[in-house]
């Protein structure tokens, strides 16, 4: 069974799936998010706004306890180009694969590999070799909108760039020099 909403209102797009309700067949889940949603997404993300926001997601038993959700966040969004300045659409897809398992074991796989990094010599090797352990399931839910918003945020480019923007180079304009740095302060000091 699937809520419309999160109850408590605390997270902006929620969609609780509770996991006993997942049949040994899976389910299949296409989920869109309101205009509400999507403006509380884009003030959480830093966007002008999100046009549209859809989730396409398999679940599936991995056996009596565990789930894996695995699937794609599709997006139109507004942003600001980093060279303009200006708003611009931009698609994002981005697709995702997370296996939860009831909150113990999942708190039990995370200190293990906490400690694994942790031992290593090497440290960001480890860190890069380690697999994710798995999301915790809690209360009996996964939450698939709190999953596809983390994976919307995920797919952002933090320095979106308009299409077809470019930075200009800093080399003199019409023939005159460019200011120097610490022109200004020389001035002062002859002063």
């Amino acid at each position: 069974m699937m809520q419309t909403h999160d109850p408590e209102g605390a997270r902006p797009f929620s969609r609780p799936l509770v996991v006993a309700s997942v049949g040994d067949n899976g389910l299949r889940l296409n989920i869109e998010a309101s205009p509400a949603e999507c403006d509380a997404l884009a003030e959480l993300d830093g966007l002008d706004a999100i046009r549209k926001l859809a989730v396409e997601a398999d679940v599936i038993r991995r056996g009596r306890d565990r789930l894996v959700v695995r699937g794609r966040v599709k997006a139109i969004v507004a942003q600001t180009c980093v060279v303009t300045l200006e708003p611009f659409d931009t698609a994002v897809d981005e697709p995702f694969e997370v296996e939860f398992a009831p909150q113990s074991e999942a708190e039990e796989a995370y200190a293990k590999a906490m400690a694994e990094i942790e031992a290593a010599r090497d440290k960001a090797a480890a860190l890069a070799e380690q697999p994710d352990p798995p999301d915790p399931i809690i209360d009996g839910k996964v939450d698939i909108g709190a999953l596809a918003a983390e994976f919307l945020a995920l797919g952002l480019d933090p320095y979106p760039r308009k299409p077809g923007a470019e930075f200009g180079s800093l080399t003199e304009d019409a023939g005159e020099p460019l200011p120097k740095p610490f022109a200004a302060l020389a001035k002062l000091k002859k002063d």
